[in-house]
């Protein structure tokens, strides 16, 4: 795609972005965010299960969803990869009680136990997104297949809304903001880079609310709703400014629209 935004030069807004993606990619953004929770863990595998329950619980003030994906994982005695590949029923049963804004015990220990599925009989959740990946160089039909194992087995209805649907539409924005802390890369120190299997480039921005309004006041994004249509057209734009690493200016989008009330 060509840069097609005459309000803006195309250098002079790449340097805006640059300088924004630099200010707010640091260690310090790690104690504002809900990153900070997986950011407890030294075990790949338990990175990964505390990314991925963070990032489901990533809806709402960020202090809330910061206690409550901390809380969570404290009730996981051993650590969140040992707990979901030994948990039975009865340990399960302990998560009745939570509750985070309309994600319920139900949904809690549904989650649980599809996570202990993807452990055992996947791989784990690295494996499951990088051998997709391997397979068709598509990290969208990498997502779609995951949410098709994810929910591997009769559910409750009100629980598959709280895993996004990008296959009709959604814009995925919590699953692809964990996916950038699983394969980003870089020295800052905020995302953790550990799963070598997928390209940075391969990376969709996560949308949301604020990246969104920022995006569209700068001339990056058209669209008017919030959908998978509006994060493949923005994420197309920011591959412009760095085909390489274009998910970095999430940091850039985010800031301006959280901190900054652009």
């Amino acid at each position: 795609m060509v840069w097609s935004n005459p309000s803006i030069g195309f250098t002079e807004l790449k340097s805006f972005l640059d300088e924004k993606a630099e200010l707010y990619n640091t260690l310090h953004f790690i104690g504002t965010d809900p990153i900070q929770v997986p950011h407890q863990f030294t075990q790949d595998a338990d990175i990964e299960i505390a990314a991925f329950l963070t990032a489901t619980l990533a809806w709402g003030q960020k202090t809330t969803i910061i206690k409550n994906a901390t809380k969570l994982l404290s009730w996981m005695p051993g650590g969140p990869h040992e707990f979901i590949l030994n948990a039975d029923e009865e340990d399960l049963t302990k998560f009745l009680p939570f509750v985070h804004r309309t994600f319920n015990g139900i949904d809690c220990i549904y989650f649980l136990k599809a996570l202990g599925n993807i452990y055992r009989h996947h791989g784990g959740l690295r494996h499951l997104f990088e051998s997709q990946y391997a397979l068709h160089g598509d990290l969208f039909r990498s997502m779609v297949h995951f949410r098709e194992v994810f929910f591997h087995a009769a559910i409750p209805g009100r629980t598959a809304k709280h895993f996004a649907n990008i296959k009709n539409g959604a814009s995925g924005k919590r699953l692809n903001m964990f996916l950038r802390w699983m394969v980003r890369r870089d020295k800052k120190g905020v995302d953790f880079g550990i799963w070598e299997g997928i390209p940075m480039h391969a990376l969709f921005l996560p949308l949301d609310v604020h990246s969104g309004t920022v995006a569209r006041k700068l001339g990056l994004l058209d669209r008017k709703q919030n959908d998978w249509k509006a994060v493949t057209e923005l994420t197309v734009r920011l591959r412009e400014f760095d085909p390489e690493d274009p998910v970095r200016y999430d940091f850039a989008l985010f800031g301006l629209g959280s901190f900054e009330k652009f």
